[in-house]
Protein backbone atom coordinates (compact mmCIF):
# COMPACT_ATOMS: atom_id res chain seq x y z
CA UNK A 1 0.00 0.00 0.00
CA UNK A 2 1.75 3.44 -1.08
CA UNK A 3 -0.28 5.66 1.43
CA UNK A 4 1.53 6.79 3.92
CA UNK A 5 0.11 8.62 7.50
CA UNK A 6 2.48 10.96 8.20
CA UNK A 7 1.86 11.71 12.15
CA UNK A 8 3.54 14.48 14.15
CA UNK A 9 3.22 16.82 17.42
CA UNK A 10 4.53 20.14 17.19
CA UNK A 11 5.10 22.87 20.20
CA UNK A 12 6.75 25.32 17.66
CA UNK A 13 6.10 24.33 14.43
CA UNK A 14 9.38 22.91 13.28
CA UNK A 15 8.03 19.16 13.24
CA UNK A 16 5.37 19.78 11.42
CA UNK A 17 7.69 21.90 8.80
CA UNK A 18 9.56 18.60 8.59
CA UNK A 19 6.45 16.57 8.66
CA UNK A 20 5.20 18.86 5.46
CA UNK A 21 8.70 17.87 3.78
CA UNK A 22 8.45 14.25 4.57
CA UNK A 23 5.05 14.52 2.47
CA UNK A 24 6.89 15.98 -0.26
CA UNK A 25 9.09 12.98 -0.21
CA UNK A 26 6.57 10.76 -0.45
CA UNK A 27 4.25 12.22 -3.17
CA UNK A 28 7.34 12.98 -5.30
CA UNK A 29 8.79 8.95 -5.20
CA UNK A 30 4.67 8.33 -6.26
CA UNK A 31 3.29 7.52 -2.53
CA UNK A 32 -0.11 9.64 -1.20
CA UNK A 33 1.30 11.23 2.01
CA UNK A 34 -1.80 12.50 4.06
CA UNK A 35 -0.67 14.98 7.32
CA UNK A 36 -2.09 14.95 10.44
CA UNK A 37 -1.35 16.02 13.59
CA UNK A 38 -1.80 13.61 16.70
CA UNK A 39 -4.77 15.30 18.27
CA UNK A 40 -6.47 14.77 14.35
CA UNK A 41 -5.46 10.87 13.48
CA UNK A 42 -8.45 8.92 14.91
CA UNK A 43 -6.49 5.20 15.51
CA UNK A 44 -9.08 3.38 13.89
CA UNK A 45 -7.87 5.28 10.89
CA UNK A 46 -4.03 2.92 11.00
CA UNK A 47 -5.13 0.18 8.60
CA UNK A 48 -5.76 2.75 5.59
CA UNK A 49 -2.22 3.06 5.69
CA UNK A 50 0.78 0.90 4.86
CA UNK A 51 3.18 3.11 6.03
CA UNK A 52 3.85 5.74 8.59
CA UNK A 53 6.03 8.23 9.59
CA UNK A 54 5.66 9.82 13.21
CA UNK A 55 7.56 12.84 14.71
CA UNK A 56 7.50 14.83 17.88
CA UNK A 57 10.19 16.85 19.36
CA UNK A 58 12.37 16.77 22.13
CA UNK A 59 10.99 17.93 24.57
CA UNK A 60 11.94 18.67 28.48
CA UNK A 61 14.65 16.02 29.76
CA UNK A 62 15.19 15.13 25.94
CA UNK A 63 11.87 12.60 25.85
CA UNK A 64 9.00 13.02 24.11
CA UNK A 65 6.22 15.18 24.18
CA UNK A 66 4.10 13.52 27.16
CA UNK A 67 0.33 14.87 27.23
CA UNK A 68 -0.64 13.86 23.30
CA UNK A 69 2.03 12.04 22.01
CA UNK A 70 3.73 9.85 23.81
CA UNK A 71 0.24 8.28 24.66
CA UNK A 72 -1.07 7.90 21.13
CA UNK A 73 2.54 6.30 20.35
CA UNK A 74 1.93 4.38 23.31
CA UNK A 75 -1.32 3.45 22.12
CA UNK A 76 -0.65 2.86 18.39
CA UNK A 77 2.73 0.92 18.74
CA UNK A 78 1.24 -2.75 18.89
CA UNK A 79 -0.49 -2.30 15.33
CA UNK A 80 2.40 -0.74 14.47
CA UNK A 81 4.31 -3.87 14.42
CA UNK A 82 5.86 -5.11 10.92
CA UNK A 83 5.29 -2.28 9.25
CA UNK A 84 7.38 0.67 7.65
CA UNK A 85 7.75 3.63 9.53
CA UNK A 86 10.08 6.42 9.64
CA UNK A 87 10.75 8.65 13.08
CA UNK A 88 11.28 12.13 13.01
CA UNK A 89 11.59 15.33 14.93
CA UNK A 90 13.14 18.45 16.27
CA UNK A 91 15.51 19.79 19.27
CA UNK A 92 16.77 22.58 20.29
CA UNK A 93 19.16 21.50 22.85
CA UNK A 94 20.62 18.40 23.09
CA UNK A 95 22.10 17.12 20.58
CA UNK A 96 19.29 15.08 19.47
CA UNK A 97 19.77 12.33 22.10
CA UNK A 98 16.06 11.64 22.69
CA UNK A 99 15.52 9.83 19.35
CA UNK A 100 17.73 7.27 20.94
CA UNK A 101 15.69 5.73 23.20
CA UNK A 102 12.60 6.33 20.69
CA UNK A 103 14.42 4.39 18.16
CA UNK A 104 15.27 1.51 20.41
CA UNK A 105 11.96 1.26 22.11
CA UNK A 106 10.39 1.31 18.26
CA UNK A 107 12.92 -1.66 17.03
CA UNK A 108 11.84 -3.83 20.19
CA UNK A 109 8.10 -3.30 19.52
CA UNK A 110 8.41 -4.80 16.27
CA UNK A 111 8.49 -1.74 13.72
CA UNK A 112 10.65 -1.42 10.60
CA UNK A 113 12.47 1.52 10.80
CA UNK A 114 13.17 2.53 7.19
CA UNK A 115 16.21 4.39 8.12
CA UNK A 116 17.67 6.25 10.79
CA UNK A 117 15.59 8.67 12.57
CA UNK A 118 15.90 12.46 11.14
CA UNK A 119 16.59 14.66 14.12
CA UNK A 120 17.05 18.30 12.99
CA UNK A 121 18.03 20.97 15.47
CA UNK A 122 15.32 23.59 15.00
CA UNK A 123 13.92 24.30 11.93
CA UNK A 124 14.75 22.64 9.06
CA UNK A 125 17.61 24.88 6.36
CA UNK A 126 17.92 24.17 3.08
CA UNK A 127 20.13 21.00 4.18
CA UNK A 128 17.44 19.68 6.24
CA UNK A 129 14.74 20.10 3.82
CA UNK A 130 16.12 18.06 1.62
CA UNK A 131 16.88 15.35 4.14
CA UNK A 132 13.35 15.31 4.49
CA UNK A 133 12.41 14.95 1.49
CA UNK A 134 14.61 12.10 0.95
CA UNK A 135 13.25 10.50 4.07
CA UNK A 136 9.78 10.30 2.40
CA UNK A 137 11.56 9.26 -0.73
CA UNK A 138 12.65 5.88 1.17
CA UNK A 139 9.78 5.89 3.02
CA UNK A 140 7.49 4.74 0.06
CA UNK A 141 10.74 2.97 -1.60
CA UNK A 142 11.46 0.49 0.66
Amino acid sequence: MDKVAVIYWSGTGNTEMIAKYIAEGVNAAGGQADVFSVSDFAQDKLAEYGRFALGCPAMGAEELEDSEFQPFYDAVKPSLAGKKVALFGSYGWGGGEWMNPWKADAEAAGLVLVAEPLAIENAPDDAGKTACTELGKTLIQA
